[in-house]
């Protein structure tokens, strides 16, 4: 494996007026939209060897190397973020091969990490948006992070990879911009959200709202509500990793509650709530939750008036689709849902199954035993001969 990327700098774009705003999917519209990201690599002068890549759920443009000085995450920027999430995956020679590519990674819209969202500053009032703030999808943070790609000069993206729902979002790109993307690499993610998924996004948008001091989303002002957004992640937490590796991880651990939490798998999980709440913002995590919720393409496709397998036969893309078989938050069975989908479209791709005790959270933890794969079909699909190869700094 290549030496990692080291220090980076976040940078930002802003696009929209209120004469020329971002409408979203529901209608709504947003003044004004600031994306933060951070690029890798250096693109070519066509910007042909782009990789677009998008974080998992509470994840953040920060990607690879050291940022810990950045501010536009307020005092969200905990000791915990300042390296990036995909460290391990990212740099010469890694799994997206900085020597050949330059990796792109934007925050989401709706998020709190210096792209526009709840807890930013609205410029028609001043104040922040709080619950005003629009019910974002995944398609309005497609739609622009590609406004962003059109700033950077990419016309067409070698790759676009992600990871659970970043991983719906390389879905949404396949169907949504088909002829401006060759390799889609979805990694444990699925089509739809699933009845479980809805289900355990419910009981965490619950924790939320019957925590008093969330107020309507109207907390800025005063005490933040950490108790339902800590009881939030507990929740989710449960379906990132698996049960014996969660068990592991607990050994050791010491209670430190009193009577609430007297056992180590307690202390464990009652210590991801709390580290949680110091880096999120509960507004952002309820936008994420109905991100991932109202997720579904063949819904997409149904209100288009064809079925999801035209939808994907469009364009002419190569497919890497991995499981992870101890994942009990996006199941194998999704992938293979995705697989079955793909070929009867016609699309070529190919289906990894990752052998892994660690549960959904293998893609974020266990580089080894996904960059063979990567490199393997990102690289030998890429053609130097077909692209100008002098280098260019993104703006």
């Amino acid at each position: 494996m290549g030496k990692g990327i080291g220090p980076v700098e976040t940078r930002f774009f802003t696009f929209g007026s209120e004469s020329n705003p971002f409408v979203c999917e529901s209608g709504e519209e947003l003044p004004e939209v600031t994306l933060a990201y951070e690029v890798y690599g250096e693109l070519d002068e066509n910007g042909d060897n782009a990789i677009l890549l998008f974080h998992a759920l509470t994840g953040s443009h920060h990607a690879a190397g050291e940022n810990r000085d950045y501010t536009g995450a307020e005092d969200r920027w905990t000791d915990e973020v300042h390296t990036g999430w995909w460290d391990d995956f990212i740099g010469p020679g890694r799994s997206l091969n900085t020597d050949k590519f330059a990796v792109i990674c934007a925050n989401w819209l709706g998020h709190c990490y210096g792209t526009t969202g709840p807890a930013s500053i609205n410029p028609l009032t001043g104040k922040p948006y709080g619950p005003d703030f629009p019910r974002v999808s995944a398609g309005d943070t497609v739609r622009a992070h590609f406004r962003l790609l059109d700033h950077l000069g990419v016309k067409t993206l070698h790759a676009v990879v992600g990871g659970s729902v970043g991983g719906m979002m390389c879905l949404d790109v396949a169907v949504r911009y088909p002829a401006r993307v060759r390799f889609v690499v979805p990694i444990a993610a699925g089509l739809r959200a699933t009845t479980l998924h809805v289900i355990h996004d419910f009981e965490q948008i619950n924790a939320i709202y019957n925590d008093p001091d969330f107020n309507g989303g109207n907390y800025y002002d005063g005490a933040s509500p950490d108790a339902g957004l800590a009881l939030a992640r507990m929740i989710g937490h449960k379906t990132f990793v698996s049960l014996d590796q969660m068990k592991k991880r607990a050994r050791g651990e010491v209670a430190e509650s009193g009577d609430r939490v007297r056992l180590p798998i307690e202390s464990y999980m009652w210590h991801q709530g709390q580290k949680f709440v110091k880096r999120f913002d509960a507004n952002a995590y309820l936008r994420t939750m109905w991100a991932w919720q109202d997720f579904d393409l063949y819904a997409e496709a149904e209100r288009k008036g064809i079925t999801l397998r035209d939808m994907l036969s469009a364009g002419s893309h190569k497919y890497l689709v991995f499981s992870i078989d101890s994942d009990v938050c996006y199941y194998p069975g999704e992938q293979k849902e995705l697989a079955e989908e793909l070929k009867a479209a016609g699309q070529d791709f190919n289906w990894i199954t990752v052998h892994s005790e660690k549960g959904h959270d293998a893609f974020l933890l266990e580089p080894h035993l996904f960059e063979p794969h990567l490199r393997y079909h990102l690289e030998s699909d890429w053609d130097p001969s077909s692209t100008t190869r002098s280098r260019r700094s993104a703006r």
